[in-house]
């Protein structure tokens, strides 16, 4: 195939216009609102915008990646990266207005308008992008060919995940490795072909024959990797450790730097700094407007308390936050008892302890709303794992298998497993273990769109469910 090869060879050039394509469609996007509301499009502060917009855009896309290779990425993560590079040229700009007064000069509609149409023109021109690399790739053009080395399980799920994923535009041109025994596993697949020892790929890529390379051989190799490496020196080809953590439950690993030394995080928050910030001031800005919302409800849902049956109408209970501190959770008051001992029993179906009122608002999830406070003081999150009564977090920890894994993020008012079913009593531990199941799964694809998606389908089959009392 002689056209194999050619994007690849002019990948600065596609990135170039990819980066030129964008700046047309910032300002494209803002003179056609400016025309919408009978503005002038070609004046000197239009232009001044565009241009600051357009060199905002550049400068925070290269901090966050925007312009990298998205091959081997999916297109939620190209996505995410796109909205941090237009929330931050977007303060960028309203910072630039504040220190130079020019705001007055702009109407609010037109460029609010604007903003709001920036993530979904420069989103559909992605996705336009990687619609026709994928055709391309399809007739045969851009194909990258990778020799995997290793012929273990660290080596399968990488040639799976290949396989189930041919929009990355890479082709497997066999496993190398000298160990006869382990090659048996190759069994099952047979259409990935063995082309043989090592000392073969090391001429192999010597020769051209290969576009990258991935050493997937198990961590207790250390002496045949590094010498792999030091031979592969020798070969212009871009190589790859894929570690062998597949053993492990994951959430979401990552390389970095101790110094100069390279460490992969095996067990470490899904969030990055960029995250964190993104993620709490979602929090603060959604979790206001809901407070001012539910503020009235709340006021006659405390008067309800008060009258039904006598006690405190807030129930405070200490549960385990981010990293596993102690925080306390506010909920409003359904039982008559207020349990916070080394002992708490589970809310059970009939329980005698649950008041009529409380009944209601267990079953509705209104006895929830006191935790937007603590979202508001930042102990929670709207979305995150539920917290659990410190004694069933001390009881589970011994008995499922990274239990405690769910502390590495703030907990939530609703999370992934709630909205999949899994709320309310966990009177057995198979319940306990799919609800850490759907709490991990939310840890390691968590992204802005997910928790909205949850918030969503919080509101419509969240609130009441068969399970909740």
């Amino acid at each position: 195939m002689p056209h194999r090869g050619y994007l690849k060879q002019h990948a600065g050039t596609i990135g170039l216009l990819q980066k030129v394509l964008d700046s047309l469609l910032i300002a494209g996007a803002l003179f056609l609102a400016r025309m919408a509301y009978g503005q002038e499009w070609n004046n000197t502060e239009t232009l001044l915008l565009a241009f600051c917009a357009i060199a905002l855009f550049q400068f925070f896309g290269n901090i966050f990646s925007l312009y990298r290779s998205w091959r081997t990425h999916s297109i939620a993560e190209e996505f995410e990266a796109l909205i941090y590079t237009l929330i931050a040229m977007v303060l960028g700009l309203l910072l630039l207005a504040f220190a130079t007064k020019v705001s007055s000069q702009y109407s609010r509609l037109a460029v609010g308008s604007w903003w709001l149409s920036l993530p979904f023109v420069l989103f559909l021109i992605r996705i336009a992008v990687r619609t026709i690399l994928r055709n391309m790739r399809h007739q045969g053009f851009n194909i990258r060919r990778v020799a995997i080395v290793g012929t273990g399980k660290n080596a399968l799920q990488l040639a799976q995940e290949i396989n189930n994923n041919d929009w990355m535009g890479l082709e497997i041109a066999g496993f190398y490795d000298d160990r006869q025994s382990f090659r048996e596993a190759l069994d099952e697949m047979p259409q990935v072909p063995i082309k043989g020892s090592f000392d073969e790929l090391i001429r192999g890529s010597k020769s051209g024959m290969f576009d990258e390379i991935y050493v997937a051989l198990p961590m207790r190799a250390e002496e045949l990797i590094s010498r792999l490496i030091m031979e592969l020196r020798d070969a212009s080809v871009p190589v790859h450790m894929v570690p062998d953590l597949f053993t492990f439950n994951l959430l979401r690993s990552r390389t970095s730097n101790l110094g100069n030394i390279p460490i992969v995080s095996v067990y470490e928050s899904p969030l990055d700094n960029t995250g964190v910030l993104l993620k709490r001031t979602f929090d603060l800005l959604v979790g206001s407007i809901i407070m001012l919302v539910i503020a009235i409800p709340m006021a006659l849902i405390a008067l309800g308390i008060k009258l039904t049956s006598p006690g405190p109408v807030l129930f405070k209970q200490h549960r385990y936050g981010l990293r596993g501190e102690k925080i306390e959770v506010w909920k409003f008051r359904s039982m008559t008892v207020t349990e916070n001992g080394n002992r708490v029993r589970q809310a059970s179906k009939n329980d005698a302890r649950i008041t009529r009122f409380g009944a209601f608002l267990r079953r509705t999830s209104l006895d929830e709303l006191p935790q937007f406070i603590n979202v508001l003081q930042g102990s929670m999150s709207i979305v995150g794992p539920r917290p659990h009564a410190i004694a069933h977090n001390e009881q589970y920890r011994k008995s499922i298998d990274g239990y405690m894994l769910r502390h590495l993020m703030k907990p939530g008012i609703t999370g992934w497993a709630q909205v999949n079913g899994w709320r309310g009593e966990t009177d057995t531990e198979e319940k306990m273990q799919k609800r850490i199941d759907y709490d991990l799964e939310y840890m390691r694809n968590w992204s802005l769109a997910l928790d909205i998606k949850i918030i969503l389908l919080t509101l419509f089959k969240g609130f009441i469910n068969k399970n909740a009392y």
